[in-house]
């Protein structure tokens, strides 16, 4: 048995994680138990019920450094992080280069022209929203844009907070033509913030998202975003966890998967750029 720990069993790129995990656990044989926890004293009483009652053969935890959990996990437990950021005390881990995709995502934008381009980010206290800023920021530095930090907004992955946050923007920048939201939900409730201001997408304002959610493709307009195969990095975390229980590893093992920028029509050169 091989247990996946998350923050929720609700969000899709969790979900697919898990997804991804299971198939590859069930072709070796092994069964997958998922479970949620909301903070760290879930976090602890799974890792007892999990270890000590159940005796699971080895551990997925999605997110693992959202607080210190990552300090009270077992050390005699074959383990595997998946998501986050590198760190010096890190044991084996999938990890997605959020850093890369942000750059990517940027530097689409300024191609087309936009320099007052604003940001909706995730939780700031998350490893992907502060390397996705990161790279935003390397972004900016190569095309020689000035940083404005006004135009950075912290959002929750809703679509409700994309929308109140665009609105916002918008009042205190009327000139901003291009949005960078860090997930597709909030790309979705910025856009429709949008039309309720008389804004047309991608006419007036460009904006990319990141996922790459399978709804993506028929948002209207279809989104510019970043893809994450978040079924792939689940089968990469269980088949390293698979490996690690056949052979352990003498070092820690870092999987590196890549965004791919996936260009629809919610982006658009910047009014009078065209050509």
């Amino acid at each position: 048995m091989l247990a996946c720990l998350a923050p929720n069993l609700t969000d899709f790129t969790y979900a697919s994680n898990m997804e991804g995990a299971e198939a590859v656990a069930r072709s070796h044989g092994y069964y997958l138990l998922s479970a949620p926890f909301a903070d760290r004293s879930q976090f602890d009483a799974l890792i007892e019920e999990l270890v000590g009652y159940r005796r699971v053969d080895g551990l997925l935890v999605i997110s693992p450094y959202l607080d210190e959990r990552r300090v009270y996990l077992p050390d005699d437990v074959p383990t595997v992080l998946m998501g986050g950021c590198w760190r010096d005390d890190a044991r084996h881990m999938v990890l997605l280069d959020n850093r890369d995709g942000a750059q990517m995502a940027a530097r689409h934008l300024i191609a087309l022209g936009h320099r007052c381009i604003g940001q909706i980010i995730g939780p700031r206290a998350e490893d992907c929203t502060q390397e996705r800023e990161l790279g935003f920021l390397d972004a900016l530095v190569a095309a020689d844009i000035p940083h404005d930090p006004s135009l950075t907004v912290e959002g929750d992955w809703s679509a409700t907070s994309g929308y109140a946050l665009l609105k916002s923007l918008i009042a205190r920048e009327p000139n901003l033509t291009a949005i960078f939201a860090y997930n597709d939900r909030m790309a979705v409730g910025a856009i429709r913030a949008a039309r309720d201001l008389g804004l047309r997408v991608p006419q007036d304002l460009s904006v990319v998202g990141f996922d790459d959610m399978p709804l993506a493709s028929y948002f209207d307009p279809p989104l510019t975003t970043l893809r994450q195969d978040t079924f792939a990095i689940g089968r990469a975390c269980a088949s390293l966890l698979i490996d690690l229980l056949d052979k352990p590893a003498t070092g820690p093992t870092a999987v590196r998967l890549a965004t791919e920028l996936v260009v629809r029509q919610s982006t658009a050169p910047v009014r009078g750029k065209e050509g």
